[in-house]
């Protein structure tokens, strides 16, 4: 039986990072993974694959129809899907070996098979040979992820009905897409294919797209979006998909109940969110606590209700992002260790890698409004911006809220074109309890797209330069 100070059960980016963090603070460490390669959702079938998808038809679009005003004239570009699919799984492996890499560079013992919890300082593995082996640990961090959300009575084939795990593997481009949720997830893959040209609808049981995140950037997100081509059947669900016929037949009726329409549709994609994913843990009969949303109950400390076991990630509350697990499992390895581990969840970016992107750290106007906070607010378009201009990327805006008596910036909402790497000022600023006064009196290069966030600090105090 093999003993170590840390068994970690998953190696997305949170289980493995917590590995590694964890090696080098000097501990012997081994993951638990069941599937064949290591890089759980977000390397395999999510974050990574998805980027490669939206870039690649980010850059067949811009070929069709953004070139030639450039004065670039080109052919009309011809898709190769199989070469695109390539070219995304050539991502993943690469990212995929880089995790087997820091593996062996930092001895971590790499264990396939199914880990369950049998007990504090106990994990049992059954490998896919039906063999089973034993581990004893000091501790064990619970860094299992999410699974997809499905919806009642709708069953995914991956084929016809996907999630997005299918989404990102179709093998043609279907005319008809319908997608079943209007967050994060389904508005980027709805993206990729609507560039390769499929007519997308967007189905949403709210009256909004992007729940969570600000209201006037979700609706000048959603403008933008119809211009592309999008068309939105908001405050509406699913609730039955006909797969007899050549084309799939949609049952949409009203959120608050009423007359039902059919929409015909070659694939439908259920992408209504991400549930924990604990199955066959043996968290119950370990002794493991769960809330009423399934997810495992933690401490500040992320520890469980039994002594030894931790859990970071999508498996716990909190915004199910790869970044928001990785510093948890940061934080684990070191309060471990000893040492002072910490995560600022109020200053955890968010990102939509659409076109343009959207992106957004802290607090949204309607949650200040909710806690009753008094705020400033400071927007920039991307339309008064140099850099935009030129290139003829306008769209969108930049947003900062201050607290209105202590210029603390509390919230940054960014619409347009590189708003993913644009946020980070913002969050390296409100770490450091900046101002908006601060931002605003930091030299920003020109001409940059970044300067509309200087403009958005000045606009906070009513004076910006260029609007």
């Amino acid at each position: 039986m093999a003993n170590y100070d840390l068994v970690v059960i998953g190696t997305g980016p949170g289980g493995y990072v917590c590995a590694v963090r964890a090696a080098q603070l000097g501990m012997k460490v081994a993951v638990v993974e069941k599937n064949a390669t290591l890089g759980g959702t977000c390397l395999n079938i999510g974050c990574m694959p998805s980027k490669a998808l939206l870039h690649a038809s980010e850059m067949f679009e811009e070929a069709g129809h953004s070139f030639a005003k450039m004065g670039v004239g080109v052919p009309a570009p011809k898709l190769d899907l199989g070469a695109m699919m390539n070219f995304k799984q050539q991502g993943i492996d690469g990212n995929v070996k880089g995790v087997e890499f820091l593996m062996k560079k930092n001895k971590i013992d790499v264990i396939t098979g199914k880990g369950k919890i049998a007990g504090a300082g106990k994990v049992e593995v059954a490998g896919a040979d039906g063999k089973a082996q034993s581990l004893e640990t000091k501790n064990i961090v619970i860094a299992t992820g999410s699974d997809v959300a499905r919806l009642k009575g709708i069953e995914i084939d991956e084929k016809r009905i996907v999630s997005s795990t299918g989404a990102l593997s179709l093998e043609k481009v279907p005319q008809k897409l319908l997608i079943v949720g209007a967050g994060v997830i389904g508005l980027e893959l709805g993206s990729v294919w609507h560039r390769l040209g499929a007519q997308v609808t967007v189905v949403e049981f709210l009256d909004r797209i992007l729940p969570g995140m600000d209201g006037e950037v979700a609706k000048q997100f959603q403008r933008i979006l119809e211009k592309q081509g999008f068309a939105f059947k908001l405050g509406a669900k699913v609730t039955a998909v006909d797969t007899s016929g050549k084309t799939l037949s949609v049952q949409v009726e009203p959120a608050a109940g009423g007359k039902s329409e059919t929409v015909q549709a070659d694939v439908v994609l259920v992408a209504i969110g991400r549930v924990p994913y604990t199955e066959g843990l043996g968290l119950k009969e370990a002794g493991v606590a769960l809330d009423d949303r399934g997810r495992v109950k933690i401490d500040s400390h992320f520890a469980t209700s039994v002594k030894g076991i931790y859990a970071i990630g999508d498996v716990v509350a909190g915004p199910m992002l790869a970044h928001k697990a990785e510093d948890e499992g940061v934080a684990v390895a070191e309060i471990l260790a000893g040492q002072a581990g910490h995560v600022n969840y109020d200053a955890i970016p968010g990102v939509v890698y659409t076109t343009p992107e959207v992106s957004a750290v802290g607090k949204t106007e309607e949650e200040l409004k909710q806690a009753g906070v008094a705020y400033t607010s400071g927007k920039f378009p991307f339309t008064a911006n140099g850099r935009s201009k030129v290139n003829q990327t306008t769209e969108g805006f930049v947003k900062i809220l201050a607290d209105a008596k202590t210029d603390r910036v509390l919230g940054v909402h960014i619409i347009g074109r590189e708003a993913g790497e644009m946020i980070h000022e913002a969050c390296v600023l409100m770490e450091f309890g900046g101002s908006a006064e601060d931002l605003a009196r930091t030299c920003h290069a020109h001409p940059t797209r970044s300067e509309a966030i200087k403009e958005a600090a000045l606009a906070v105090g009513k004076r910006a330069i260029h609007m």
